[in-house]
């Protein structure tokens, strides 16, 4: 597996896995870089996510969306932006590229062994280990 840093970052698919994309931890940001495009969230994404799902205790859907479109409850995507997560609203921190939030976090936990994910063409959903 690889380190997670910038020269040695997480090589990972999206859930359809139609999309390549890497993703490194530096300090207290994970940078994804998805082609031409750098999103960036908190590093602590990872366990906070991996808590929330222990607790949710069954399959979450992924819900994933951009930052301008709405989401729907109970998804990964609509917990990544809620007021109520652990660190009160978004962990993706360059806002235009807040989103997506359920399309480039789960396939890191599943890398990671926390979780797993389906892989199907739409409607994808995760469960923690």
């Amino acid at each position: 597996m690889a380190a997670g840093i910038k020269d040695d970052p997480w090589v990972l698919r999206t859930p359809p896995g139609s999309s390549e994309y890497t993703l490194y931890r530096d300090g207290e940001e994970l940078i994804c870089q998805v082609g031409s495009t750098k999103l960036t969230y908190q590093a602590r994404a990872i366990d906070d996510l991996h808590a929330w799902l222990l607790g949710q205790g069954d399959w979450v859907p992924l819900g994933a969306a951009d930052e301008q479109k709405p989401v729907v409850d109970g998804t990964v995507e609509a917990w990544g932006r809620s007021e109520s997560n652990p660190v009160g609203g978004w962990y993706g921190t360059r806002k235009g590229y807040r989103g997506r939030f359920g399309m480039y976090l789960p396939p890191l936990l599943e890398e990671l062994g926390l979780a797993e994910l389906t892989h199907d063409a739409r409607n994808n959903r995760m469960r923690a280990l």
